[in-house]
């Protein structure tokens, strides 16, 4: 089955799912989105997901969806929420949560907004046209709405990764209701949740640690968390849970999960520099270490951004181009450092017909990064491989990995 919004064809995927008693997931799944915020490819779309929380006397929704899906997805709050909806809680005005914000007034008229301050004054900047004198509430960190017999607390997320993000507590079931924290690509389950929550995190959020290190000290201070319900993604809970607030502990102190593991990250132009960088590879699984070669011309840098988070040491392996750096290299190189990657160890891996000087510039731009250090000697090609440059090659694998934590 199929719905048509506007100029988009959208899949109508399952039913509104009751997470615990009288919590709805009424989101949306989007499964050919081919890019996300127009620049991350995805494998298997994604979902913008919604909640109706019913405390009793009164009916919250938070967030809504995409425009791409604003049909489908007023749908399904209509069949969650028979009763109406009385507030409508934002808690991330990006337009992939807020984009349906004018089309729900149209429907609920009688509906408050309710969001933080900051989020407030986005909203007249997305929707000029719309009037939304005294249907509005602003909240800050511990403000709470009662609902009834139910409540909801708000707590502030600023950096995560818009200025005037919060998330939602609900103390009679133990749910937080994330934003677009635990967030993850993809419409799967939560069974193989961290690599694509991994890829998404470090280039969606990865530059914001310190203040996601904020926001996990304020989960870590509630009462009773069981749940955490993200804006893209599966709920998390139980062991799943668990793992996802390890991992997001070391991401956001940009801690690798594999401190021995190796990223090689290469970018070659007619293949004499992807032999050597993939022969690097195979020696360092030789010796027992997980490593992961990534061809930055065929393959999209996100993946390569979302490894670096992952392991504690990088190889980089570039041509020299128009006496510079190759620039599937440099791409890779400034994403590490406006995602703010740190405490990782590189080896470098250059080549040049004539002028060779690739690694000079890898090497200018592993400075920027903190607590970030090149470890030698840097392999030097002319051309193609040599038992010179094999001998030195096999020094580097061995230095890389006995290089002190």
């Amino acid at each position: 089955m199929s719905a048509k919004v506007g100029n988009f064809a959208v899949k109508v995927i399952g039913m509104n799912k009751e997470i615990c008693h009288g919590i709805y997931s009424v989101g949306v799944d989007d499964p050919d989105l081919a890019k996300f915020e127009n620049q991350y490819p995805l494998t298997s779309g994604v979902s913008y997901n919604s909640y109706v929380v019913c405390g009793g006397d009164k009916t919250a929704l938070l967030d809504s969806v995409d425009r791409r899906c604003t049909g489908q997805w007023l749908e399904r709050v209509a069949a969650a929420a028979p009763q109406g909806v009385d507030y409508l809680i934002v808690l991330h005005m990006e337009p992939d949560h807020s984009a349906s914000i004018a089309d729900f007034m149209t429907r609920y008229p009688g509906a408050v907004i309710v969001a933080s301050a900051p989020a407030l004054k986005i909203l007249g900047q997305f929707f000029p046209e719309v009037d939304f004198a005294g249907k509005t509430l602003a909240v800050g960190d511990g403000d709470s709405l009662q609902l009834g017999s139910e409540t909801l607390t708000f707590y502030g997320a600023p950096m995560i990764h818009w200025p005037e993000v919060m998330v939602a507590y609900h103390p009679a079931s133990g749910t937080v209701f994330s934003a677009d924290a635990f967030g993850t690509f993809g419409t799967d389950s939560a069974a193989d949740w961290a690599p694509e929550a991994r890829r998404y995190y470090s280039n969606i959020v990865g530059k914001y640690g310190s203040q996601t290190q904020k926001l996990l000290a304020k989960i870590a201070a509630l009462p009773s968390v069981g749940r955490i319900c993200p804006l893209h993604g599966p709920v998390l809970s139980g062991e799943v849970l668990a793992r996802a607030m390890k991992l997001y502990d070391l991401w956001s102190r940009y801690e690798p999960e594999e401190p021995q593991g190796v990223l090689v990250a290469y970018a070659s132009i007619y293949g004499n520099t992807a032999e050597v960088a993939l022969n690097a590879a195979r020696q360092i699984e030789a010796r027992g270490v997980k490593a992961a070669a990534i061809d930055l011309c065929s393959r999209d840098v996100s993946f390569a951004v979302g490894e670096a988070f992952r392991f504690g040491r990088i190889i980089c392996a570039s041509p020299t181009y128009d006496a510079g750096l190759f620039p599937a290299m440099h791409d890779f190189l400034y994403h590490l450092q406006i995602k703010g990657v740190r405490n990782r160890r590189f080896g470098l891996i250059e080549n040049g017909s004539w002028a060779p000087n690739a690694a000079r510039f890898m090497s200018a731009m592993i400075g920027q990064l903190k607590s970030c250090e090149v470890v030698g000697p840097t392999v030097t090609l002319r051309s193609t491989a040599n038992a010179t440059t094999a001998d030195v090659l096999g020094q580097l694998v061995d230095n890389i990995l006995n290089s002190a934590e």
